[in-house]
């Protein structure tokens, strides 16, 4: 009766993205520029890789998880479409409990949830703007759809869940060393997991990820008003909602918040072969710096980055 999302894609696209596609970061329009940049270099613990009169790029090892551009008058706008979060993956446990105790350290409001196939918190930064922490445990369970559009998650015991059950800090501690210390960057491995929107159509939205740009359907729960899709069969790399309301219009030029999010390709042949269907759908496009900027049916920007020249040294 249901399909397990992690691993288990509902449909496959004739013009499947290539599966090692992943995200690469998020960029968001922000107000105070300055504010930002300290609550994700000290609370989140992210490198300040690059820093303009405008704008700012934080993240691990030389890479941008979160890119920042100060825009001058700008407003939060609410019932519109845009992120509704962002979500950092960490590369395990430990690394997530390191992560947390820092915010607690520091009284930063947050929300710590356990979804099952994976742990995780959620908060805001200065702005508004909402994280998910999260890392993986595919080992305790999963989150399934139904037949009929519903959603719930499902221990490895087979014991039900809805999937939002709180989380267990004492256990999630105990992964904690001794010497770990909370002041150090995150590690290396951290990445961008995944993205959820806030869209105005499930089924424009399902269309363009999955039949148009090639993403795998990972399930649709109307029931939920919420769907998923991913590169290679991941439980999520895009979420997708219509929390703000079916037809939600999309948010005024001097909105605060979501600028786009990023994806990179990771081959030559494989960034070839997207640009090459970009093109042959005639789907609206721009070239800038950061890649090939598209818009889904939402008015959401997404972007599409060639993987880094090969160093010469």
């Amino acid at each position: 009766m249901f399909q397990p999302a992690q691993g288990q894609p509902l449909a496959i696209s004739p013009h499947r993205i290539h599966p090692a596609t992943r995200p690469a970061y998020v960029h968001l329009n922000v107000a105070g520029l300055d504010s930002q940049v300290v609550f994700y270099q000290t609370v989140l613990r992210l490198e300040l890789n690059w820093r303009t009169a405008t704008g700012a790029g934080l993240g691990v090892a030389g890479r941008d998880l979160v890119r920042l551009t100060h825009l001058p008058g700008g407003k939060r706008y609410w019932g519109v479409t845009g992120i509704y979060h962002f979500a950092i993956l960490f590369p395990n446990r430990r690394e997530l409990a390191r992560a947390m105790a820092r915010l607690f350290s520091v009284k930063w409001p947050n929300a710590p949830t356990d979804h099952v196939m994976t742990k995780t918190t959620y908060l805001a930064d200065p702005e508004g703007n909402e994280i998910e922490l999260y890392c993986e445990s595919p080992e305790d369970g999963v989150f399934l759809f139904d037949k009929d559009g519903g959603f719930r998650a499902e221990w490895a015991d087979g014991r039900p869940s809805n999937g939002r059950e709180p989380l267990d800090l004492q256990a999630l501690f105990s992964h904690l060393e001794p010497d770990d210390r909370l002041d150090t960057p995150v590690p290396p491995e951290t990445r961008l997991g995944h993205f959820h929107l806030y869209v105005s159509s499930l089924a424009e939205t399902r269309r363009f990820y999955h039949e148009l740009l090639g993403f795998d359907d990972m399930g649709v729960g109307r029931a939920f008003r919420m769907g998923m899709v991913s590169a290679g069969g991941y439980h999520h790399h895009i979420g997708y909602n219509t929390w703000q309301g079916e037809g939600a219009p999309p948010p005024p030029p001097d909105a605060l918040g979501l600028k786009h999010i990023a994806f990179t390709l990771p081959t030559p042949e494989a960034w070839q072969a997207f640009w090459g269907r970009v093109q042959e759908l005639g789907l609206p496009y721009h070239e800038t710096e950061e890649g090939l900027l598209l818009t889904d049916p939402a008015q959401n920007g997404v972007c599409f980055a060639a993987p880094p020249a090969p160093s010469t040294r």
